[in-house]
């Protein structure tokens, strides 16, 4: 007797428990999907010395999560602050990033430098924004000490 009345109880924890599963990474998924924030080095490792190697040890990673190339030109990368970096014509490859540092530099394929020489995120805490040409949010991602130095935004 106690053994069938345990086995609607198990069933339904089971239907439970797969419902969720189900739920989980769809939600994950969809944070995931498109262009969006990646990892962010927000404090440079070590001293910060505003060296050029120390602002480029402060970067924002761009991920493209489609199936094809997405052009970034008129894109900003914006902190709480208001400085802003603004894409020129660059195109982003299907499953791609592109790393945005701080400082001077080079600009190459998956890498774009801000070419500023003091600091863009505040270590204390701050929110990385990436806007669209529009003028529209298309993500965001914030930050405390509590993650020492730098966030996976994903």
């Amino acid at each position: 007797m106690r053994i069938r009345s345990a086995v609607p109880a198990v069933l339904a924890s089971a239907a439970l428990s797969a419902s969720l599963l189900a739920v989980s990474p769809a939600s994950a998924a969809a944070h995931q999907g498109g262009l969006h924030l990646g990892y962010i080095q927000y404090d440079s490792p070590g001293r910060d010395s505003r060296s050029n190697s120390s602002l480029n040890a402060e970067w924002v990673n761009i991920h493209n999560n489609t199936g094809s190339a997405i052009q970034l030109k008129g894109y900003k990368l914006k902190d709480n602050t208001g400085y802003t970096y603004t894409f020129g014509s660059y195109k982003i490859g299907a499953g791609k990033t592109v790393k945005v540092r701080t400082g001077k530099g080079t600009n190459a394929s998956g890498v774009r430098y801000w070419g500023r020489g003091s600091y863009v995120w505040n270590n204390t805490s701050d929110k990385a924004r990436l806007i669209k040409p529009s003028g529209s949010l298309k993500d965001s991602c914030s930050w405390t000490t509590a993650n020492h130095g730098y966030k996976n935004c994903h």
